[in-house]
């Protein structure tokens, strides 16, 4: 069997592993869209204070799993907070404003984490640090686990979304938001939770994220530019379709390593995002039902 082939299937596999990580970050970021119409461009700041979080009650516990669980929870409250307290009263305005907003919000949360932790990278132990043997090369075992852990929160937030009262509040809020006022549905409160629960997808993804690259203020920078790009690849609101988008930009990316250095394989990703918006602007996947 030829060494390419083998680069290409390790490679692809470190594709999927990524880009289901980055599928939480974007699933996030298009929840909030599909339900408030905001573009948040604070959500990398949520991805790099959730991995901070994590680091913190990781080396207060030693345990993975608490610090995973802080890391959600934490940011999930930080994100009540934050939709209550700056975004509630600019739902509905001009896109500009708030895009503005929440980019000047993302400015403040990366300089409080400078300023609370400084510049240096900080590193999270993985859950599991085996080796999987695959045609005589090694792949990591935590990539497994983070990959199959983040296809279950997504799958999670879909049933979420599709049982119970409140998703159906959800759905609602999301096809009609001044219909489901009128039928009695707490439209403010559905704005707020859905939010927390967007910015507690992307403290997740941070986190789990933190034993491959380590944690650093800049951390959410380069990953909100690709949660971005992996939105309007899916479709602007669309679940499925994001988390399709994430896995064909992280083997795309993964791919590209192959013939060119990492720094240069994001182009790829841009000109996926360009071929996207020529040819589909709506998004390559098909949407499927909410």
């Amino acid at each position: 069997m030829s060494e390419l082939f083998q680069d290409l299937v390790v490679q692809m596999l470190i594709g999927i592993s990524t880009g289901l990580i980055l599928a939480l970050v974007a699933s996030g970021l298009t929840l909030i869209f599909g339900i408030m119409d905001v573009v948040n461009f604070a959500h990398g700041e949520l991805f790099m204070l959730g991995a901070y979080m994590g680091w913190v009650f990781f080396t207060m516990t030693g345990s993975f799993w608490l610090g995973l669980a802080a890391a959600g929870l934490c940011v999930f409250v930080f994100g009540l907070i934050m939709q209550r307290s700056a975004l509630r009263s600019l739902i509905g305005s001009d896109p500009l404003t708030t895009i503005l907003a929440t980019f000047g919000i993302s400015l403040v949360l990366q300089t409080a984490a400078i300023w609370i932790w400084g510049p240096t990278v900080r590193r999270v132990g993985a859950a599991l640090t085996g080796h999987i043997v695959v045609f005589h090369l090694q792949f990591p075992v935590y990539r497994f686990m983070v990959a199959v852990l983040s296809l279950a929160i997504i799958a999670g937030l879909w049933l979420f979304m599709h049982r119970g009262r409140f998703g159906l509040w959800i759905r609602a809020t999301t096809q009609d938001r001044q219909m489901a006022l009128a039928m009695g549905i707490p439209v403010p409160l559905v704005h707020t939770v859905v939010f927390g629960i967007g910015a507690a997808m992307a403290a997740i993804s941070g986190y789990l994220y933190a034993p491959i690259l380590g944690v650093d203020p800049t951390m959410g920078v380069n990953n909100i530019l690709r949660a971005f790009i992996i939105v309007v690849v899916g479709g602007m609101g669309n679940l499925w379709g994001s988390v399709l988008a994430a896995v064909f930009i992280g083997v795309l990316e993964a791919l590209a390593v192959i013939w060119v250095s990492p720094a240069l394989a994001v182009i790829f990703s841009f000109a996926a995002l360009i071929v996207t918006l020529l040819v589909r602007p709506t998004g390559l996947f098909v949407a499927v039902p909410r």
